[in-house]
């Protein structure tokens, strides 16, 4: 089911990014009278799921759901239609326009994408504000993975800055580390400063790791409510109790349970707990799994959350700012496929990836914030300057605007084909790298 909520997400999301991006060059051919062939949600090889005309353009659902595309006359795109070009040219096709105005029907894809970004953060921004974790709040510290281990972080620091920069948003500071390519974390360790100097090349291995959640905040074990049958329930705990250590151990935080627990399946166990000002004992018969059978409280109970609340008119330059944020972080993104030591493109991820981005129950603000970022990273990819995507066609424009030379038809036809091929090779390497990912 959680695979069919994903995919249903990925589906709907992918179909609002293209049927914007698409109308961008729809209506601003059309604003230049160009005509406008064929508008297609989706690609149709061989067949259309649905298709209809209405005046000179036929409108269609295809089967492949690797993007879509708009068909204008006198244009070479992924289409290839040689008999179209090999005709005289007329007023109405895209060939016959001035530089100038085919230059704004190729960024009007993009410019669409950047435009419906920045209104759905408006939206979210006046309908969910803003709430993050400072980081001056993760007061008992942080639970290191062992990658972050190995990268020398230890459970229990209290991270302050990355690279002497405070970041507001504990949450982004994993994000900060990658992107920025840090080389140092400045913690609290046992009440006094200390230095965490990142090892060389271990960028590549965040990377590797495929998770941005190596550290997470460190919390004190307090019991949200129980699963059915549950031990500890049986024993008499009670939601809001804290569980402070088992048998004669102090455990104060919920990491230091699993492996404890663990070491004691199918025994008898003493959970100390405070509840209010008492210290309690409970007597808890673990199974075979050795666990309590007990959730934790959500962090946001425990620590002080900052909130933001937008009015729609605050909202407005809100979005504008976070828009440019993310534009900004993608494209350090893009930046780390060009760092050799990095090797950021065996981390490149294809459908399965973005797929799993998507939460696995329904959750429209995590839905319209994906969404906001995907058409950012959609545009910023349709302007590299590769032939067959946008920025290739706006590249050979930019050099007839400069020059006063138009490129050939032939050549702007091989360089379509040679696009396309690049095209596709990196869809077969994203794509193998989810399939590979699977099988490890």
């Amino acid at each position: 089911m959680e695979i069919l909520i994903k995919a249903a997400q990925l589906l709907l999301s992918l179909s609002i990014l293209v049927i914007f991006h698409e109308f961008g060059h729809f209506i601003a051919a059309k604003i230049f009278k160009t005509r406008v062939e064929k508008f297609y949600l989706f690609f149709n090889p061989w067949f259309s799921l649905l298709k209809f005309k209405k005046g000179e353009t036929e409108y269609g659902v295809g089967w492949l759901p690797l993007g879509g595309y708009v068909k204008i006359s006198g244009m070479i795109d992924e289409s290839m239609d040689k008999e179209q070009m090999g005709q005289p040219p007329q007023p109405y096709e895209f060939r016959s326009k001035p530089s100038w105005q085919r230059l704004i029907i190729m960024v009007g894809g993009v410019t669409v994408n950047i435009l419906l970004a920045i209104a759905i953060y408006i939206g979210l921004l006046w309908v969910w504000g803003e709430q993050y974790l400072p980081t001056s709040e993760v007061k008992y510290g942080i639970v290191a993975d062992s990658v972050a281990e190995q990268m020398g972080l230890r459970d229990g620091d209290r991270i302050l800055t990355i690279d002497n920069e405070y970041v507001e948003d504990f949450y982004k500071i994993p994000g900060k580390i990658i992107l920025d390519n840090a080389k140092t974390i400045q913690v609290i360790r046992d009440e006094k400063p200390y230095t965490v100097n990142i090892p060389d090349g271990f960028i590549a291995r965040l990377l590797k790791h495929q998770s941005t959640e190596f550290i997470n905040p460190r919390v004190p074990f307090i019991i949200d409510k129980f699963t059915k049958d549950s031990p500890a329930e049986k024993a008499g705990l009670q939601p809001g109790d804290r569980v402070i250590g088992i048998n004669d151990s102090i455990l104060p935080y919920f990491d230091q349970y699993k492996d404890v627990l663990d070491s004691h399946a199918r025994e008898e166990i003493s959970l100390i707990t405070l509840r209010g000002a008492d210290t309690m004992h409970f007597k808890v018969q673990l199974d075979e799994t050795a666990k309590i059978g007990a959730f934790l409280i959500h962090p946001n109970k425990i620590f002080k959350i900052k909130e933001h609340e937008y009015t729609l008119i605050s909202a407005i330059p809100a979005g504008f700012k976070r828009t440019w944020k993310q534009m900004g972080s993608y494209m350090k993104q893009l930046k780390l496929l060009f760092l050799p030591e990095v090797k950021a493109y065996e981390s490149v991820g294809g459908f399965i990836s973005i797929g799993n981005i998507f939460p696995a129950q329904w959750d429209w603000l995590s839905f319209w914030s994906l969404t906001a970022f995907l058409s950012i990273m959609l545009g910023i990819l349709n302007l590299l300057p590769i032939p067959a995507l946008d920025g290739g066609h706006v590249l050979f424009l930019l050099y007839e605007i400069v020059t006063g030379r138009k490129p050939s038809d032939k050549f702007l036809e091989y360089a379509q084909i040679v696009g396309m091929v690049l095209l596709f090779g990196l869809l077969i390497l994203a794509n193998g790298n989810d399939v590979v990912k699977l099988f490890r």
